[in-house]
């Protein structure tokens, strides 16, 4: 993205484009970003149009595809919405067949391909989609075309789900579903970079469902606007609500610790996530002290120096505990685990509950795989 060439964190970044940064040079910087958002929107309008008419070749898959994606840059909670439709699926496979194996294609970034959790390869999304989902066949690869073919010839699988999957139109799928961040619905309302829309919002009419994640992070009356917005665009897609339910945190050395326990306790948070606010309103919501708080770009490369700093910060603010993320747990165990820190670190474990439409999202996957799963004995 623009912002890394132009030297600002994320958070900087986010500054200038919400219109928190002031003064001359922040506007002129917003100036220059509104006329890259230009040409972006129109090259990714252009792009979709190509698709749109079929002057641009999709590749279908032998087998149903459902892709999981979203309109906006940063962390919208796809992955554990991801974790539910693969339970979903398979849940759904193993009623039609015995030979109910299931694929998730993700682009993995900053992840190498033919990945194996214990080789510590693993990064950021492919290693909670790999553990959440021990039975699935996680392929990692920029290409979901040539993903999805090594899925179906070389594994047999006989669903795909496509992970980040909205804007990567190669591959065509059965049915797309697009989660938005009730906390930063439209990414400011821009395309990128002068905002977060990695597409302008018409192409919403392109998804058969939306779940909009976090809505316990803000009211009824904002949830009632986004829907009325979202309905506005495409009145044909179903729209469902959900939250990120913290289930417990986990430390290094594996002990659980339960939700009632957090209550008590000083914590230092870090992580380096998209939407690091929201995880910090998690905490928050926990009813336990959030004494200091670290932020990170997104997909952060943890080194032990920053882990050490980490446990510095926290030792000085008396914090009881260290909490990140379970994507961040990934990143930096090594360097935990290397060193002996007296303050422990842990993770804040979470799954995807809805509050609302989740029998219209279970009843829309039964009817895309309906009469698409051979039943076989074997």
């Amino acid at each position: 993205m623009l912002k890394r060439s132009l030297t600002l964190n994320q958070e900087d970044y986010r500054k200038l484009i919400s219109g928190e940064s002031y003064g001359a040079g922040a506007a002129a910087l917003r100036f220059f970003l509104a006329a890259a958002a230009a040409g972006y929107s129109i090259i990714i309008r252009l792009r979709n149009f190509l698709y749109s008419t079929g002057l641009s070749r999709t590749h279908r898959a032998n087998v149903p595809v459902i892709s999981v994606g979203n309109i906006t840059a940063g962390g919208t909670g796809k992955t554990p919405l991801v974790v539910w439709l693969y339970s979903k699926i398979t849940e759904n496979l193993k009623l039609k067949t015995k030979n109910y194996k299931c694929a998730i294609l993700t682009r993995g970034y900053k992840a190498t391909k033919n990945l194996k959790l214990k080789t510590q390869n693993y990064l950021d999304e492919p290693a909670i989609l790999a553990e959440s989902c021990p039975d699935a066949k996680v392929i990692i690869n920029p290409d979901r075309v040539a993903a999805a073919v090594e899925a179906v010839d070389r594994f047999g699988a006989k669903v795909l789900i496509m992970d980040d999957g909205f804007q990567h139109r190669r591959l065509f799928r059965d049915l797309d579903i697009v989660t938005i961040d009730a906390t930063l619905p439209f990414g400011y309302g821009k395309c990128l970079p002068a905002g977060l829309l990695r597409e302008p919002l018409s192409a919403l009419t392109r998804a058969d469902a939306v779940v909009i994640t976090r809505c316990d992070q803000t009211d009824e009356k904002e949830l009632a606007r986004l829907e009325e917005k979202l309905r506005q665009v495409n009145p044909n897609m179903i729209i469902a609500r959900s939250i990120h339910k913290p289930v417990c945190a986990k430390s290094s050395d594996g002990k659980e610790i339960g939700i009632e326990e957090l209550r008590d306790k000083n914590i230092f948070a870090f992580c380096g996530i998209g939407n690091p606010g929201a995880f910090l309103e998690t905490i928050k919501g926990l009813g336990a002290e959030l004494v200091g708080s670290k932020i990170y770009d997104d997909h952060y490369h943890y080194t032990d120096n920053d882990i050490a700093d980490i446990h510095k910060q926290a030792k000085n603010l008396e914090a009881d505990l260290i909490l990140t993320t379970q994507k961040d747990r990934f990143s930096t165990q090594y360097a935990i685990r290397s060193t002996q820190y007296e303050t422990p670190f842990a993770y804040l474990a979470i799954e995807l509950i809805f509050t609302a439409g989740e029998d219209e999202i279970t009843q829309l996957i039964e009817k895309t795989l309906a009469g698409k799963i051979v039943s076989r004995e074997s």
